[in-house]
């Protein structure tokens, strides 16, 4: 089954790539390993999911910012290649969950995402993955995630 069609079946839709908020490009190539740059729980240009995980904000909370930067992890894939047929492995996951001293369920928060990039590519979705808790994102945003991928020529 194409990627795209699976995309459909789960209900996902994948916006329009945001463009780099900084002096970097989205995604960058080398031969046929991709480095995405970090993504966020941005939706139309607004951060949905900001605040640390803890007493601020709950388990479920940063599931669905994870879920939300694999969504717009899947979009930067998806300006840059055309075709999302052309990953041929998700290598690895590094996500960063803004959290509360306490917090210890960082690597759950990355289970959402990783199920969810699993749920899009199958099997093409397994990975080796980091989850690190930090006290501090960009703009206050509770999770960042970002990927290296092997693709098709």
């Amino acid at each position: 089954m194409k990627v795209e069609e699976r995309i459909k079946e789960l209900g996902l839709v994948i916006p329009d790539s945001s463009p780099a908020g900084g002096s970097y490009t989205p995604v960058t190539q080398e031969g046929n390993i991709l480095f995405v740059a970090g993504q966020i729980p941005i939706r139309n240009g607004e951060f949905v999911y900001t605040g640390k995980v803890g007493k601020e904000r709950d388990f479920n909370y940063a599931c669905d910012a994870a879920r939300l930067c694999i969504t717009n992890l899947v979009a930067a894939l998806k300006a840059y290649l055309g075709d999302l047929d052309r990953v041929k492995r998700v290598l690895k996951l590094q996500v960063f969950v803004n959290s509360e001293v306490g917090f210890m369920k960082h690597h759950l928060v990355a289970n959402a995402a990783s199920e969810l990039l699993c749920d899009i590519f199958g099997e093409k979705g397994q990975h080796a993955r980091t989850a690190v808790g930090t006290n501090q994102l960009p703009m206050d945003v509770t999770v960042e995630i970002e990927a290296i991928v092997a693709v098709t020529q």
